[in-house]
């Protein structure tokens, strides 16, 4: 319940981030809390603390979470690599 809930105040808290660096930072944190999640939903699975049905569908939610999280924090790093960054072209 704890790493659950932690990813969505994480995220409210990313949105209200004083810089680029704090936002990312509090995604990371929100990615990790989302991989926790799995970690114990899968082990209420195989325990048969949650049903197969209702675990799969939680399952299912908390990874599509994981990739969304996981797009926003290439994006930022990629936007900030010095490889994408568009530099001034002088004559």
């Amino acid at each position: 319940m704890r790493s659950g809930t932690s990813i969505g105040s994480n995220i409210e808290e990313s949105i209200g981030g004083q810089s680029e660096k704090d936002f990312l930072s509090k995604i990371s944190i929100a990615y990790k809390e989302a991989i926790e999640s799995i970690y114990w939903l899968t082990l209420l699975e195989a325990t048969d603390y949650l049903p197969e049905e209702e675990a799969a569908s939680l399952l299912k939610d908390a990874e599509e979470i994981c990739r969304i999280i996981g797009k926003i924090q290439i994006t930022i790093k990629t936007r900030n690599s010095p490889h994408t960054k568009k530099t001034a072209h002088h004559p």
